[in-house]
């Protein structure tokens, strides 16, 4: 089967994330199975135009800014030197509209959409410009196809008019042999971590003020990753006077992150809305709890007292509470890291290709 996959970026992208991730996971293990598979993609300044990864002929398009304008014209230029059976346009960012494109079968696979939390991320205009794109996406892709990475996106495609029964769930997987438990790394101090993007909407604020609604000297607050969130962060880490208690780590490697999910206590984790939360299941991996909001998404990722606590979102003092409930009783960070990491097995890069190779099968040979 050729596929033509598209996507804003690939993994060598300088601003890759999570959806890169699960792309290059899934399409990357088709390939071995044989599918031939194309990845139209932005670039960055000075990035190769093509490129070999995982198995998948990369065509670089643009930037990051430029790719939505870009991305037709390119499309169009591939189809002059192949056919393709499948399109699947990964929207995660904003919809490029591809049913508009070709009479190729179209198949839409969404992370998560933004809907109303674009507008605590981005500039108004910014905002309502990406919440308007959204709008016509239960037309335009009416005969298409959707697979979503979680039943909160199922439920969020649904409420918008998409028919239940043309969306497959088809959940994330994560390398559980990489992300393992040991024990004796754990911090001595109760130790609390939040890995992610330093983005406005992740709401990282939320962690620091339920971190100082704790008021325990003793604990300790990492935060790791990039973001342009990060001077307000620090500015209100200052303002809150933890200063000696919080570390922002910036950037780190996937060593340096293995490391930080094996020493803490708990990630804590305060996104009102993700597509699911895979860096939940990493640290559940590692035999490490989460505390997060109980928002959609998130919520299929942490069992609420089983693998880690859920609460409502916005409220410091219940992050709080949850904290202190592991700060001050250990033998709970281990009960609930045995659990986390059983919980997290059933969870597999391998499962989900293959469930993603049989769901674009079935589409094909049904004629789209």
């Amino acid at each position: 089967m050729r596929l033509l996959v598209i996507n804003w970026q690939d993994r060598e992208n300088p601003l890759a994330g999570g959806a890169e991730t699960h792309l290059h996971e899934i399409f990357g293990r088709l390939t071995r199975q044989g599918f031939d598979v194309t990845l139209l993609c932005g670039g960055w300044p000075n990035a190769p135009a093509t490129a070999e990864l995982d198995g998948m002929h990369v065509h670089r398009a643009g930037t990051r800014y430029t790719f939505p304008f870009m991305a037709r014209a390119a499309y169009r230029d591939l189809v002059r030197q192949q056919s393709f059976d499948l399109i699947v346009e990964d929207i995660n960012k904003v919809p490029l509209y591809t049913p508009r494109w070709t009479t190729t079968p179209v198949v839409a696979l969404v992370p998560h959409l933004f809907g109303d939390t674009v507008f605590q991320e981005a500039p108004f205009p910014l905002a309502a410009l990406v919440w308007t794109l959204e709008r016509p996406i239960p037309r335009v892709y009416r005969h298409a196809p959707f697979q979503a990475i979680s039943e909160s996106t199922a439920d969020d495609l649904g409420a918008r008019g998409i028919p239940r029964e043309h969306i497959r769930v088809i959940y994330c997987g994560i390398d559980t042999n990489h992300f393992s438990p040991l024990p004796e790394a754990r911090a001595p101090q109760p130790t609390f971590s939040y890995l992610g993007r330093l983005k406005r909407y992740k709401r990282v604020d939320l962690v620091l003020r339920g971190f100082r609604a704790l008021n325990m000297p003793s604990a300790r607050l990492e935060i790791a990753g990039a973001g342009d969130d990060r001077r307000r962060l620090e500015e209100l880490t200052a303002s809150l006077d933890l200063s000696q208690q919080v570390t922002f780590l910036g950037r780190i490697s996937e060593e340096d992150k293995l490391d930080l999910l094996r020493r803490s206590w708990a990630l804590v984790f305060t996104s009102p809305k993700e597509g699911w939360g895979i860096t939940n299941l990493e640290a559940a991996a590692c035999g490490t709890p989460v505390v997060a909001s109980n928002s959609p998404g998130i919520r299929e990722s942490v069992r609420d007292g089983e693998t880690g606590f859920l609460v409502p979102h916005g409220d410091a003092a219940a992050l709080a509470g949850a904290m202190r409930r592991l700060a001050e009783h250990p033998d709970d960070v281990k009960t609930l890291g045995l659990n986390a990491r059983e919980f997290a097995l059933g969870f597999t890069w391998e499962r989900a290709a293959r469930e993603t190779a049989a769901h674009l099968t079935n589409i094909v040979r049904s004629g789209g």
